[in-house]
């Protein structure tokens, strides 16, 4: 081998144990990873969520839904999906399976309650458990101690805003860093090149190809995307791709999803739940269409919130659930509509379980089988901090 060889071999090396070395400080590997840490200069104040009042009262429903979360979902490392012990069966979380989406919500909660010890207490123990360096594992089996190896955009996404929220809420800088290492480390196998997708496999290092229209969670994307230029033109383009998803005003929601590599909207059933969350987002940056505020009012007046549809407006499956109304009220709160917000939130009381005898007394569930999941109990206890 000659001079000019063992040179190129030497270089190469250092080159890679550099990369090495400067991934292990880093947390992520410094050469692959050309993304740079921008601060925001915007205050994280625009991230707290609107009230409509300036101090809110605790309901004898609210205090009775907050003690059942925390006797019978609430650990110290995360929330159970639900009340029935089914770990690690399916495909789909269930009983005491753990997920980020839980952890994010109840983060909500303790920033809007003003807990800032147990918010940092709570965090610590759910960052230990579900923490993958680049991301959080969407869903953690307690039983095996098993993390996924995917996470979901959406609740990472919930998880960082908390972070800012909980700055602006104490006046502090604590967590501004690390939520915002997290952002662009999320965005680099997340939202590359400004096209958000579901999920990253940190396993099999391959991302989604499609993005939930619910998981363009507009307002965190816009603080952390507004800080460079490159990150004002990925908003403006995740942003389009929620608006030209609207079905038009005859049903005024959105279609499910967009695949970025056939540049297509899904024609797929829609989740009423997931669909509400992508009209919260837009309200939430101003966003919110006069047609769809108007066929969410006669549907929360009517009672008649189905559980998914057609994007032809046909109903797909015509259960009901708590949490879609407690989604509603979400929403009427952050446009500050208080009365169809308290109309939201009055059906969402009345799905209340009242029973002293029965094992989910406190709950918000249906009442002809007794189990509650934690995603309708903490949008319910979150909806309920808006007034």
């Amino acid at each position: 081998m000659n001079l000019m060889k063992i040179f190129k071999v030497s270089y190469i090396k250092i080159l890679l144990i550099l990369c090495v070395v400067l991934g292990s400080l880093l947390g992520v590997s410094a050469c692959s990873r050309k993304a740079q840490v921008v601060v925001p200069k915007v205050s994280p104040e625009v991230l707290i969520p609107k009230t409509l009042a300036k101090k809110h009262a605790n309901s004898a429903a609210e205090r009775h839904l907050l003690t059942f979360i925390q006797k019978k979902l609430l650990t110290k490392n995360g929330l159970y999906t639900s009340t029935v012990s089914q770990s690690g069966q399916s495909d789909l979380a269930s009983g005491h399976d753990m997920l980020s989406e839980s952890v994010g919500m109840w983060l909500d909660y303790l920033n809007a309650s003003k807990q800032p010890q147990a918010f940092r207490r709570f965090y610590a123990h759910a960052k230990a458990t579900f923490d993958q360096g680049p991301q959080f594992s969407y869903r953690y089996d307690p039983t095996n101690h098993r993390q996924y190896s995917v996470n979901a955009t959406l609740d990472d996404l919930r998880i960082i805003k908390a972070l800012m929220v909980y700055d602006a809420l104490n006046h502090t800088d604590r967590y501004q860093k690390e939520a915002t290492k997290r952002f662009t480390v999320l965005a680099k196998n997340c939202i590359g090149k400004g096209q958000l997708v579901n999920y990253y496999d940190v396993a099999q290092k391959r991302a989604a190809k499609s993005g939930s229209l619910a998981y363009f969670d507009l307002q965190t994307l816009h603080y952390f995307e507004s800080a460079t230029a490159n990150g004002k033109k990925d908003y403006q383009q995740q942003l389009r791709v929620v608006q030209n998803g609207y079905l038009g005003d005859v049903f005024p929601l959105y279609h499910a999803s967009f695949n970025w590599e056939r540049k297509q909207y899904s024609s797929a059933n829609l989740n009423t739940s997931e669909a509400l969350e992508v009209l919260l987002h837009l309200a939430e940056v101003g966003k919110f269409k006069a047609a769809s505020k108007n066929w969410l009012v006669f549907q929360v007046s009517r009672h008649a919130l189905k559980n998914s549809y057609r994007i032809t407006g046909e109903v797909a499956d015509d259960g009901q659930s708590v949490a879609n109304y407690a989604l509603a009220a979400l929403i009427f709160a952050t446009i500050g509509d208080r009365s169809h917000y308290q109309m939201a939130m009055k059906l969402v009381w009345g799905e209340q379980i009242k029973d002293k005898q029965s094992p989910i007394r406190g709950a918000v569930s249906n009442r002809k089988v007794p189990i509650a999941y934690s995603f309708n109990n903490l949008t319910a206890l979150n909806a309920a901090q808006r007034e």
